[in-house]
């Protein structure tokens, strides 16, 4: 029977079932299940019901993992008012954020602001409406809130240069605490404040050894899939291989975090079917979790959407579709959650745990590509530097347009509202450790060869690396289970990449002087 016949009977037999279960989707399990416990005493079933029920599934199957924030709201009509509704709530939200900082002690509205007198110190938060940059290179902001804009500027005066040198990674739509003299119709900044992650955030370490294993874009389904470099993995991680150290972190791994892309998925790009070993998306997953049931059972695994998988693209992403990724679904070991979304692991009698954000990293590239600072560094090589600054914006897509996104105007699910222990991503296919203010910040690596296609979008994966984390010292190991096969190839084509690049640079050098002469 179909979760509908299922509450159909129910109404039938005189149980008050609510009406909105059925334009749900309901695992017809469940229903079972809760039917079967509760027998003829089962007058009421109501969303609350099943919603206690999985949860205290979810605590006797998965006794570390608490799911805190993941997005499963039914699909309904968004209009325009939804935008602003999202944009009003990041400004409120992140606006009491700044006003808590010691350095927008005297904060006023925009409008309060214009009746000021000349000279006077002044401290603003707004939105980033506009932002240009002048012929000498001064820098240019129209800023707004609820009552109103105002204009400041930052020039480009040596004194200025650390300031100057902030201002320019500013991005539209972003929410900015400024601290300046207010000058005619204009505020001259001496401060950019961000709302940041607090200097008192603490370093938390449990006082058990434990571990936990970060991958991401396992792509299963690909033909590049890297299938020798997978079963490498996986001997590792069941304890038949590696040096003693190695074998002992495998037999004390508690968790495994997969950040997103599991399968390879199907419609992605045009002509993606000639790239498909399994062209089925139903396949794909059941593909996925054939190797992921060769993981040993005590190791908790929590699986996040990606926009590969069966789902919408837009953010936040629902966890995959039951009816596609069923055999993930099955899972006894797997906790799906949606994308971005919010876990918490380690949890013990003496210890309250570790907070996860899970974001697999739809707007990574586009900061890789439109912040100076970043592309200067490395851009995509660098996705430290983009975690980084979507932790100090506290959003995950501050700027419009950044990803594709979904209004909700109940809820920014973008919003970095918990500051975590760990911050995860994947996307990009790079392998990343790094410490942000006693925030671990992981970029998980990829388990496909490096193509044509990932060079053309400018990607330069570091594949069959593996991020493992001491949950006691909250130190950080790189196992890298690339073949001597593997390595040689990702030699050649990391120097096809950098031949390509030298090519490029030189037409650019070549089109200045050009540009120059005439």
């Amino acid at each position: 029977m179909t979760a509908s016949e299922i509450l159909s009977s129910l109404v039938n037999k005189g149980v008050l079932v609510s009406p909105e279960l059925f334009e749900k989707e309901i695992d017809e399990n469940i229903l079972k299940n809760i039917i079967k416990e509760n027998g003829d005493e089962l007058d009421i079933l109501d969303e609350e019901l099943i919603n206690d029920y999985t949860e205290k599934t979810k605590s006797k199957n998965h006794p570390g993992v608490k799911i805190i924030k993941s997005y499963d709201k039914p699909p309904k009509k968004r209009t325009f008012q939804d935008f602003v509704s999202v944009f009003n709530m990041r400004f409120n939200n992140i606006s009491n954020m700044l006003k808590y900082r010691q350095e927008m002690q005297g904060i006023t509205s925009i409008s309060r602001v214009k009746s000021r007198n000349q000279n006077e110190k002044v401290a603003v938060v707004g939105m980033v409406l506009d932002k240009n940059i002048t012929k000498n290179n001064s820098i240019i902001l129209k800023l707004e809130d609820i009552t109103g804009t105002i204009t400041a500027v930052i020039t480009n005066h040596e004194r200025n240069k650390n300031l100057h040198s902030q201002a320019q990674d500013i991005v539209l739509d972003e929410v900015i605490g400024i601290t300046g003299n207010w000058s005619g119709s204009t505020i001259f900044p001496d401060k950019i404040i961000h709302p940041d992650i607090p200097l008192s955030k603490e370093l938390k370490k449990q006082p058990d050894e434990e571990y936990v294993v970060f991958m991401g874009d396992t792509h299963f389904g690909s033909k590049e899939f890297m299938t020798d470099e997978f079963q490498k993995f996986i001997y590792w991680i069941r304890g038949e291989s590696g040096n003693d150290e190695q074998r002992n972190i495998a037999k004390k791994t508690k968790y495994l975090i997969l950040s997103g892309d599991i399968v390879e998925g199907v419609g992605i790009y045009p002509s993606q079917e000639q790239d498909l070993a399994v062209i089925d998306i139903h396949e794909q997953y059941k593909l996925a979790a054939d190797w992921l049931k060769q993981i040993p059972e005590h190791i908790e695994i929590i699986v996040m959407s990606g926009n590969n998988d069966a789902g919408r693209l837009s953010e936040p992403q629902e966890r995959p579709f039951k009816d596609m990724a069923g055999a993930i679904w099955d899972m006894k070991n797997v906790t799906l959650v949606s994308n971005p979304a919010y876990v918490k692991i380690g949890v013990k009698e003496n210890f309250a745990g570790f907070d996860l954000l899970l974001y697999h990293g739809g707007s990574l590239i586009y900061y890789a590509d439109n912040i100076p600072s970043i592309r200067a560094a490395g851009g995509q090589k660098r996705s430290d530097l983009i975690m980084k600054f979507l932790l100090q914006r506290r959003h995950l897509a501050p700027t419009h347009g950044s990803t594709l996104y979904l209004p909700d105007p109940d809820e920014d699910f973008l919003l970095i509202d918990i500051v975590p222990d760990f911050f995860i991503t994947g996307h990009i296919h790079r392998s990343s450790a790094a410490n942000y203010r006693n925030i671990t910040m992981i970029n998980s690596s990829c388990w496909t060869e490096i193509t044509e296609d990932q060079i053309k979008r400018g990607l330069e994966p570091l594949p069959a690396r593996v991020p493992v984390v001491n949950l006691k010292t909250r130190n950080v190991k790189m196992i890298n289970f690339l073949t001597k096969k593997s390595k040689e190839k990702e030699k050649e084509v990391l120097k096809v990449i950098e031949d390509l690049k030298d090519k490029k640079e030189n037409a650019n050098n070549s089109n200045k002087t050009n540009a120059e002469v005439l």
